[in-house]
């Protein structure tokens, strides 16, 4: 190797090494409760109901365990605020192809994961709201009807 090139080489492997610690560092954040479930090519969630406690930290791990390809039975899980019609906001996340989330309703939403294909995963880390129950759905159309669930919140 040219010696003229080591400072170029060590640059490349510290930006590396900095770049790498970042986003583990951001996988690692610190949470005060970890929810993991999945969704299934006969549109069931593995889990239709968990409890938090107001104001923990909730790390939700959603995967999509079907095999069916994306664009005929993708997944996701959409947790509304408080008297959110879950008819309403998934009527309205249908015109919103490819991804079935309304942009114009994210106020509605406390939080939610990426629409997902076989086999992919994904996390999202939010803290929970005040005291009650909120509904929990996937806005791929006609999902809603039996991918449904409900987070207390205590």
């Amino acid at each position: 190797m040219n010696k003229s090139h080591l400072p170029l080489l060590t640059l490349a492997l510290l930006s590396g090494a900095f770049i790498t610690s970042h986003i583990a560092s951001a996988k690692d954040e610190k949470v005060d409760v970890t929810v993991e479930f999945n969704g299934t090519d006969t549109m069931m969630y593995s889990k239709t109901a968990f409890e938090v406690k107001t104001g923990q930290k909730v790390k939700l791990v959603f995967k999509n365990a079907g095999k069916l390809p994306k664009v005929a039975m993708g997944h996701n899980v959409v947790i509304l605020k408080k008297g959110v019609s879950v008819a309403t906001f998934c009527t309205e996340a249908i015109k919103f192809a490819p991804d079935y989330f309304p942009k114009s309703k994210k106020n509605d939403v406390i939080a939610a994961t990426k629409l997902l294909g076989p086999d992919e995963t994904d996390t999202v880390i939010f803290t929970a709201p005040a005291a009650g129950v909120y509904d929990y759905v996937c806005t791929f159309p006609g999902h809603f009807a039996l991918m449904k669930g409900k987070m207390t919140v205590k």
